[in-house]
């Protein structure tokens, strides 16, 4: 750009970075296993869906969460859990417990 194009550039109708890149930008919160929170309400904050780093060809499910007035993220590879949050997203924030049963994990 030439300075008089940048001279006329209008900052209050710039795009805001964390709008446009939010799901490079970290979440906040500290790690909890999902072993750590079972059968204890939480709420749902955020989430993402990516390629696991544990395991070729899969996906990995990070979660934010408010749990006792803490934020925290939580990672999973449980297709129930990936399948519930990406269903009911539109409803995000909600509350909801991490229960197992047998050896899954479901939202309760």
């Amino acid at each position: 750009m030439t300075f008089e194009e940048i001279r006329k550039i209008d900052l209050n109708k710039c795009e805001n970075f964390a709008d446009f890149a939010r799901t490079n930008l970290p979440m906040i919160g500290d790690k909890k296993h999902l072993d750590e929170i079972l059968n204890t309400e939480i709420c749902i904050t955020d989430f993402r869906i990516m390629e696991s780093k544990h395991r070729q060809n899969s996906q990995c499910l990070q979660i934010q969460f408010i749990m006792n007035g803490i934020v925290y993220v939580a990672f999973t590879g449980s297709s129930v859990l990936i399948d519930q949050v990406q269903s009911f997203s539109d409803k995000i924030p909600f509350r909801t417990t991490v229960v197992k049963i047998d050896k899954y994990y479901s939202l309760s």
